[in-house]
């Protein structure tokens, strides 16, 4: 697969500004986000010269997460625009997430002048790359900008990493001849073959298993058809981390996430697994709830590009180093002697349909006449929406609700930026989502305190004519503290617990229409505008009932 496709005319001289956005076009820059300052105004306009459709964002904060959401689920390489220092600086935390998630993204920054020590704006680009996870690149030379700018591409898109491309404002006025039927062609990675012993040994392993389970991550995304496969012929059972959720969305014999989130028959089983192989997935505290899903006699695999990877997280029996796809192929076509009794059966694939989910799982309705319970909100709200439908999830004490119990269609219906752990990034990344899948309903999940925060990009939704669906779990608090810290004094508990806030108000005040949901009836504001042009997007402040501590953060809390 390559990006290659020329949109400027034969060799010029032309400003390094100019080359450097037309270079990232020419190479198959998807999308470019951002604000745009003095430092960068000019090798932004040269992409948008160059076809790179822009939006331009309120935040660079939320530009980031744009730019990460629309990497994640178009599968191309994206562009955070940023003026330099601040500009930077303002786009780190988002920056951080993408790093942590291995998105593939350059963000395109200006720099000051190498003479300008004195600047305002100076600041450590590099080490500020570096401490976050991202790979600090720069132009260093009108002469070298060409091979400055592939370079950065080639680590993005091959590597899948956040590259911070630095380009000094100095730098940028210079000319230099461009001819951009000289650029090469960049071409995506060739994937890892496994070596034939570690197949053999997979192999020899999965024969010898009675109740294989497979767990796919975000390294395993591209490899749905040749996993389900290697399951049919072994009799494993299929689930993923919460990252790759969608994957075997419509398979009989799917379990759904793997970890927190999983129904407690998900659960049960994954621990009663005598072999759980990782496919792209790191198998951590997460996906794994700190080992209890892992039975004191269960052999561990991981299968990942990444050698770092394989034991990061938990002691292994056998590491591959390969593509998951590559291998899985390789491991069915070695596979022989699985017979007899597994655990694929017409029964087993009864007890999936019927407890596998939490939608299907009996609860305590603890909805009052003020509040809703948010499972029955996100179990109600899940019926309205339609199937073909991307769904964003914030941070928070909230999001074990949409996790569980919203559907999605596949892999790229599900957004899930948990990385680096921070509120206030699903906004952005709900923008960037839809701008990547146009053809489905982008769909936001955040509470009240990751929305009040970034609610700056809600003006950006409305002006791009999005027909976002935002759903708010509201409880008026930063609700994860509060059940972390339940033993806590009232006085204490006052420093993340807030008044009351009219969001549906708020949102209308930007130009979206708010609909508040006390109660399963008032759900039908929802209705209303679902059947309706949907021009505007719909902010449903839901005012939700509390329940003493969503049950993923029992677990989640472990770890602290």
């Amino acid at each position: 697969m390559t990006h290659k496709e020329s949109f400027v005319a034969p060799s010029e001289t032309r400003t390094v500004a100019h080359v450097v956005g037309t270079v990232l076009a020419d190479l198959g820059a998807g999308h470019c986000f951002g604000v745009v300052g003095s430092g960068n105004f000019e090798m932004t306009a040269a992409l948008r010269r160059a076809g790179v459709p822009f939006t331009a964002a309120r935040h660079e904060g939320g530009a980031a997460m744009m730019a990460d959401g629309y990497a994640r689920m178009s599968d191309r390489v994206a562009v955070l625009s940023t003026h330099q220092g601040c500009g930077l600086t303002n786009a780190l935390t988002g920056i951080a997430e993408a790093a942590k998630s291995r998105t593939p993204l350059i963000v395109l920054t200006a720099d000051t002048a190498g003479a300008a020590v004195r600047s305002n704006f100076n600041v450590d680009q590099d080490a500020l790359a570096r401490s976050v996870g991202a790979v600090p690149e720069r132009v260093h030379a009108p002469a070298s900008a060409v091979a400055d700018v592939v370079r950065a591409y080639r680590t993005a898109l091959t590597e899948r990493r956040t590259v911070v491309l630095s380009v000094p404002t100095d730098i940028q006025q210079a000319k230099v001849d461009f001819d951009p039927a000289l650029l090469p062609t960049v071409s995506t990675a060739q994937p890892v073959r496994p070596s034939q012993q570690a197949v053999a040994e997979l192999a020899q392993l999965i024969t010898k298993a009675k109740k294989p389970v497979f767990v796919a991550g975000r390294g395993a995304r591209h490899a749905a058809r040749q996993l389900r496969e290697l399951a049919e012929a072994s009799g494993a059972l299929l689930a993923t981390s919460a990252v790759a959720h969608g994957l075997f969305h419509d398979d009989p014999f799917n379990l759904g996430i793997s970890g927190g989130f999983s129904s407690p028959f998900t659960a049960a089983t994954v621990a009663d697994a005598d072999l759980i192989v990782g496919w792209g997935c790191t198998l951590n505290m997460w996906t794994m709830r700190h080992g209890s899903l892992i039975g004191p006699d269960t052999t561990v695999v991981q299968v990942d590009t990444d050698l770092d990877a394989l034991g990061a997280n938990r002691p292994i029996d056998l590491g591959v180093l390969g593509d998951c796809a590559e291998t899985a192929t390789d491991v069915t076509e070695v596979l022989s002697g699985v017979g007899g009794d597994t655990w694929r059966t017409p029964e087993m694939a009864q007890r999936i349909e019927s407890h596998a989910r939490w939608a299907s799982e009996a609860i305590e309705d603890l909805s009052t006449e003020t509040h809703i319970d948010p499972r029955v909100f996100s179990r109600e709200v899940n019926k309205l929406l339609p199937v073909e439908r991307v769904v964003s999830v914030d941070s928070g004490n909230f999001m074990g609700y949409p996790s569980a119990y919203l559907d999605v269609p596949d892999e790229f219906g599900f957004c899930f930026t948990q990385a680096f752990q921070s509120i206030g990034l699903g906004l952005g990344t709900a923008i960037g989502a839809a701008l990547a899948q146009p053809e489905r309903l982008p769909v936001l999940t955040t509470g009240d305190g990751g929305f009040l925060m970034a609610i700056s990009e809600l003006e950006t939704a409305v002006r791009l004519g999005l027909p976002l669906v935002v759903l708010v779990y509201n409880d008026s608090a930063y609700g994860a503290e509060i059940h972390h810290f339940d033993q806590a004094s009232d006085d204490d508990l006052e420093t993340v617990t807030f008044p009351d806030t009219d969001i549906a108000a708020i949102a209308r005040g930007y130009g979206a229409h708010g609909v508040t949901v006390r109660t399963v009836e008032d759900l039908s504001g929802v209705t209303d505008w679902l059947d309706g042009p949907r021009e505007v997007p719909l902010v449903v402040d839901a005012r939700i009932a509390s329940d003493g501590g969503a049950w993923w953060l029992a677990e989640a809390f472990k770890g602290h």
